[in-house]
């Protein structure tokens, strides 16, 4: 076996459950990791789902899933041994003022790199409050657009904003270590989740508007259709990549005698869902609901995989478990005594097989197993980065593909100072930008939101890799560079000559990260999608809606923008294993199998006991009440929940419930309905502000349900500088959205806006490529260079 990416890298998880998932990503990559728990133990332990008849506090299955790998040690904040481990950290991972993780002085490690994980950040008019998931999604805008316009808005029946934090703690960590000074590391997982709105934020910021909650549906279509036995995620929206999914399907339809003139007789190549009255678009959905009522999720899906038709099922575990892709690619394993144990979030490999595949070593720790490491004491570093330079300066990325996955995971590294060069082509734009075409931007090319957004401090370079010289001028680019990250279907980079395995025999230094729907294996590595499939195959639309109607997915789709995260932190920590090693390799991210990663337990739960977890609207097995309330004004709701008999006790009184049969969990938990009624009766009458500030007073977590139109004029994410304004040559001023943490002593900003397409051709075929006037003449002229 080969040396891990993170190889002697030593980590302290302090952390509650929030920062349970940073700390097992770090262990999968090959990081020692201690998990330090309170005398009694982490309180994760106690909650559910439990394996059924193993004894506590072994069984449940949510520690078990975020502390894989790790070595568990307890003791209390003061305990002198603490120290000892303390001083031997590289990493030090906590959650300040979150129910039970160990709060402990960051001056006592003044060497590390310490990420503090908070609901709102350590600065800011709101980084005192309480949040847990719930408050969290809705102070992001998100929770807001997800659900139905009749009903509270919605957040996934899984913590999702855990799942964006703890890729992101993974990544703030690797960069701290990377500018290779100590850091206090401040996370805020409002601004975290914000941000994977994918620009919808900075949007709304320059062009303020209120939107609505549209259910099931995407840009006034049907996005989920009902089938035999289940739901299966399937857009109509346009534009060149979704084409031969439409001329499938019609001939589907006609194959099926459901084929009608709204099909049959459209133009799908100059298909405008924008262009479309309420009566088209009924037109068009109707032969499609018919058709999809006649099938199985599994007759639906292998449809789909066999002819690279744009429709994924609705996936449980059930599913997921079965599935033939994730089975070759070993997702799932046996680890200590359970099955099915999602193991991984990638794969790697390198020529020379000195690479040690990230994956889960050993299960989760007994309580207090340990043994205490004699980790000897680390001294502060001085080399690395200048003082005032971002973390990645001097780090050099070329960047390939199109759409949302690949800018995602390479805007972490132009805002903390890497040079990120984006290949493009002006014969063949990325449908990111076209969308703006499509939506009659006037600023054409250069106007889609979303494209803008997420490209930010980079720089843009034209070439016709059809083309022996553009060919030619990408492998330049990418000896120049130390790392290629490619987000292409698997085919796309081999065609050109430019995957790993073409390029390794001559560059073995060469080091790739590549993320795309499936991964660059198994049967179906070819299936095309975007993050509402990819959403739907990994679980998380499954588990957003209600028990009573269709399921919704979350808005954002989640694979575009919680998988780009994994490809980051796989980015950071390739590039430490290069710079540790001199080695290349070759990291492969499936989206899917990131976002399923992060359901882990909602997965072991099926594997263990059978059971299949559904979305349950705002509600949770955990605690009651916890919801969404309305809120006087258009649409405006609080977060509420409470942690404890004494918090339900308080908000009782508040309130004016005088019922002592609700003192008790149990009982709240079965009076849902009754008490969900009288606490809507008491918000109903007061703004969301008020009622959150009363309750957080009183310790209670409230927490106001922002618009997307809201959260970009936040005041907290306005104290915390989120918006990086920048001068887009053709836009114009444009407040581009920053990442989620800030490090103490590496600055990060984006250097530039969004370039337009092919603005830094010929300075970066001149400048940082060596080649001459002649040289790019000879280049255009061969049409190499666009």
């Amino acid at each position: 076996m080969g040396e891990a990416l993170l190889e002697g890298v030593r980590v302290v998880d302090l952390s509650g459950e929030p920062g349970h998932l940073g700390g097992r990503i770090l262990a999968d990559l090959g990081a020692d990791v201690v998990k330090v728990e309170p005398p009694g133990g982490d309180p994760l332990r106690a909650i559910g789902p439990f394996v059924e008849g193993a004894p506590p506090p072994e069984a449940s299955l949510r520690f078990a899933a975020w502390n894989a790998g790790k070595t568990s040690v307890v003791c209390s904040a003061d305990d002198p041994r603490l120290d000892g481990l303390l001083a031997g950290a590289d990493v030090i991972i906590d959650t300040p003022g979150f129910p039970g993780s160990l709060q402990v002085d960051a001056a006592r490690a003044p060497q590390a790199v310490w990420v503090h994980a908070t609901p709102f950040g350590l600065e800011g008019p709101r980084s005192g409050w309480s949040a847990s998931d719930l408050g969290v999604m809705a102070a992001t805008g998100n929770m807001h657009g997800t659900g139905f316009p009749d009903r509270a808005p919605l957040r996934a029946s899984e913590p999702s904003g855990y799942a964006h934090a703890g890729p992101e703690i993974a990544v703030a960590a690797l960069s701290g270590l990377a500018s290779g000074r100590p850091q206090r590391v401040d996370l805020s997982m409002q601004e975290t989740v914000t941000v994977a709105n994918m620009g919808a934020i900075g949007d709304q910021r320059a062009e303020p508007r209120q939107t609505r909650r549209a259910g099931a549906t995407l840009l006034g279509m049907r996005e989920i259709w009902r089938c035999k036995d289940g739901w299966v995620s399937f857009g109509i929206r346009g534009g060149v990549a979704r084409v031969p999914t439409y001329l499938f399907m019609t001939q589907v339809l006609e194959s099926e005698g459901l084929a009608t003139p709204a099909w049959t007789e459209r133009d799908w190549a100059k298909f405008n869902v924008h262009d479309l009255s309420p009566e088209e678009r009924r037109a068009v959905e109707e032969p499609l609901e018919r058709y999809f009522e006649r099938h199985t999720l599994v007759e639906l899906y292998e449809m789909a995989a066999a002819n690279r038709a744009m429709l994924a099922p609705c996936n449980t575990p059930r599913e997921l478990y079965a599935s033939a892709q994730l089975a070759e690619r070993e997702m799932f394993a046996r680890l200590g005594t359970l099955d099915g144990f999602p193991v991984r979030f990638a794969l790697a490999r390198s020529a020379d097989g000195e690479v040690e595949p990230p994956r889960a070593r050993r299960p989760a720790p007994a309580l207090d197993a340990g043994p205490w490491p004699g980790w000897d004491a680390r001294t502060p570093g001085t080399a690395g980065v200048g003082s005032g330079q971002g973390a990645w300066h001097g780090v050099k990325i070329v960047e390939f593909g199109a759409g949302a996955a690949g800018p995602i995971a390479s805007r972490y590294f132009a805002e903390n100072g890497a040079t990120v060069v984006r290949v493009e082509s002006k014969s063949r734009p990325e449908f990111l930008r076209t969308m703006a075409v499509a939506a009659h931007s006037p600023h054409g090319l250069e106007g889609s939101p979303i494209f803008n957004a997420l490209n930010p401090g980079k720089h843009s370079v034209t070439l016709n890799l059809k083309t022996p010289e553009g060919v030619e001028v990408a492998r330049r680019l990418i000896e120049w560079s130390d790392l290629v990250l490619e987000n292409f279907a698997p085919k796309a980079m081999r065609g050109f000559g430019l995957d790993y395995a073409s390029l390794s025999p001559g560059m073995p230094d060469v080091v790739m990260v590549s993320s795309c729907m499936n991964g660059q294996t198994g049967p179906h590595r070819d299936y095309p999608g975007f993050g509402s499939q990819g959403s739907a195959l990994a679980g998380y639309t499954h588990l957003t809606g209600y028990p009573d109607r269709e399921p919704v997915g979350p808005t954002g789709t989640i694979t575009d923008s919680l998988a780009p995260r994994f490809s980051a932190t796989a980015i950071a920590a390739a590039l430490l294993y290069h710079r540790r090693t001199g080695r290349g390799l070759h990291a492969d991210v499936s989206q899917v199998e990131a976002a399923a990663y992060t359901l882990a337990p909602w997965l072991l739960d099926y594997a263990a006991n059978g059971r299949i977890g559904s979305a349950m609207g705002n509600r949770s097995p955990r605690t009651a009440p916890h919801g969404a309330f309305p809120c006087r004004g258009d649409d405006e709701w609080v977060a509420i929940a409470t942690w404890s008999d004494d918090e339900w006790a308080t908000l009782a009184g508040l309130i004016g419930i005088d019922d002592p049969d609700l003192a008790t969990l149990q009982r709240r938990l079965e009076s849902q309905d009754e008490i969900e009624a009288q606490i809507a009766e008491w918000t109903r009458g007061q703004s969301a502000e008020d009622v959150a500030a009363l309750l957080q007073a009183e310790g209670i977590e409230a927490v106001p349900v922002l618009s997307m139109r809201d959260t970009a004029h936040d005041p907290q994410l306005e104290a915390r500088g989120h918006f990086d304004v920048q001068e887009h040559p053709v836009i114009g001023s444009f407040p581009y959205e920053r990442n989620g943490f800030r490090l103490s002593d590496a600055p990060g900003r984006y250097s530039h806006a969004t370039p337009t397409l092919g603005q830094h051709t010929h300075e970066v075929l001149r400048d940082l490529l060596g080649y001459s006037s002649e040289d790019i003449a000879r280049l255009e002229k061969a049409g190499g260079v666009e």
